[in-house]
């Protein structure tokens, strides 16, 4: 894709002229990626590099893991149409506004230092590569940062899988059923440490509404572990300092308890 789409290209698509466009076209670039939360951060990476805002990039690392065609798909089959189309819209809007925000509270002093040279990847030559070039370009990116992160993509997977096996169903039923007002909150904290992509979820939240629980409270739940996973968060701490990270997850997961509680209301 970065072969295809160098950087100069990706910064005039994405670093749009007109005001919140880019998080916008930022955000429908994501529901057309299929990624997990851990897939998307090596995206995210390319359009640090690229030099693309990073309030735009933020809408783009939301909307990824959150939002697909695959959650679509399977939302649709399990709840109707009209679930579905509200979820992804929640969705967009919360990756829109997180971008947003984000971009205007100038933190790009949060991102640390790549220390990678993206000379080869911002070349104009890259129009002009061979088949076997451009796939020789995608192995030697993709181990290079491979290099920099694939001890926190261990450690992150290892403790969210550890967390998952532990934490049963029940579990969350008895703190995030129906009745308790914190409901809401409850199930977006126990999402963060557990870790799935949209597909892996979808089916836990089902099991979930059938206990009781309320479907705000399991798409939630379901946006929490999409997308803001611990493993994604172990994995941005190799690129951005502490403060960001929280700042990202603070202003995200308000989005998401938000759009819980509207679920909520509007579904009973």
């Amino acid at each position: 894709m970065r072969t295809f789409f160098p950087a100069e290209r990706t910064r005039r698509i994405l670093s749009h002229e007109k005001r919140y466009v880019g998080n916008i076209i930022a955000a429908l670039l994501g529901i057309v990626t299929p990624f997990c939360s851990c897939s998307a951060v090596p995206l995210f990476l390319g359009f640090v590099e690229a030099g693309i805002p990073l309030g735009v990039t933020f809408s783009f690392l939301v909307s990824s893991p959150m939002i697909n065609e695959v959650a679509l798909v399977m939302l649709w089959g399990m709840f109707g149409w009209k679930i579905a189309v509200l979820y992804v819209a929640s969705g967009l809007v919360i990756a829109v506004l997180s971008g947003i925000a984000i971009g205007k509270l100038k933190v790009d002093n949060l991102i640390e230092n790549l220390e990678q040279d993206t000379k080869s990847c911002c070349s104009p030559e890259l129009y002009k590569l061979t088949l076997r070039d451009r796939l020789n370009f995608a192995r030697d990116y993709t181990f290079g940062i491979l290099k920099k992160i694939w001890l926190y993509v261990v450690i992150g997977i290892g403790l969210g899988a550890w967390i998952h096996g532990y934490v049963p169903a029940d579990f969350i039923v008895k703190y995030a059923g129906k009745d308790n007002w914190l409901a809401v909150p409850i199930a977006t904290l126990i999402g963060i440490p557990l870790y799935s992509n949209a597909a892996g979820v979808i089916p836990l939240v089902s099991a979930l509404t059938e206990k009781g629980v309320g479907l705000g409270t399991a798409l939630a739940f379901m946006m929490a572990v999409t997308g803001l996973s611990l493993p994604e968060f172990l994995i941005l701490r190799k690129i951005m300092k502490l403060r960001l990270i929280m700042i990202f997850a603070g202003i995200v997961g308000a989005g998401i308890i938000i759009t819980g509680y509207l679920f909520n209301y509007l579904i009973r």
